[in-house]
């Protein structure tokens, strides 16, 4: 059995989400988001995303990670701070010695829904779908966490398994 861990860095948000898989089994460890509060200083929401994101590797200790790679955003600003958000959980997951694999986001939706500019209710409703989890609520930042952990399960198969599994 492999588990891994799927992260989506956020400025506001970072979500997380583990999957274990055996074979051609994957199955829902957890999920949820830790949330940032913007009242404090950015550096230290730096600080909580490593501090936070380190307890839950901690707690679940994945043996793969994956996280959603970077996107050029209108806003140079937001584009910063979405960078430095993903650079506090890249470093806090390089410190545990994982393998980090990085997927760009339109590469996520097409491994989850089949097309590349899905929406994110599109990719929410596959997760759900595809881990059997029609009943839970998840938030936005989980269920993109879910997604990015499940493309890197589909992305590390043999090819032959991958296409059993379609």
């Amino acid at each position: 059995m492999k588990r891994v861990i799927g992260v989506d860095p956020g400025s506001t948000k970072v979500g997380y989400g583990i999957l274990d898989v055996s074979g051609n089994n994957v199955k829902y460890v957890s999920s949820g988001s830790i949330t940032l509060k913007p009242s404090k200083a950015y550096i230290k929401r730096l600080v909580n995303i490593h501090i936070e994101l380190d307890k839950i590797l901690a707690k679940f200790l994945p043996d793969d990670a994956a996280i959603e790679d970077v996107f050029f955003a209108k806003n140079p600003k937001s584009a910063l701070r979405l960078g430095e958000a993903r650079g506090a959980a890249l470093l806090t997951l390089a410190r545990q010695d994982l393998t980090v694999s990085t997927y760009p986001a339109r590469f996520i939706k097409k491994a989850i829904t089949g097309y590349g500019n899905a929406s994110k209710e599109q990719v929410e409703y596959m997760i759900k779908v595809l881990l059997k989890l029609k009943d839970r609520e998840l938030e936005e930042d989980e269920a993109d966490a879910l997604a990015v952990a499940y493309c890197h399960i589909l992305t590390s198969r043999p090819k032959s398994i991958l296409k059993a599994t379609r």
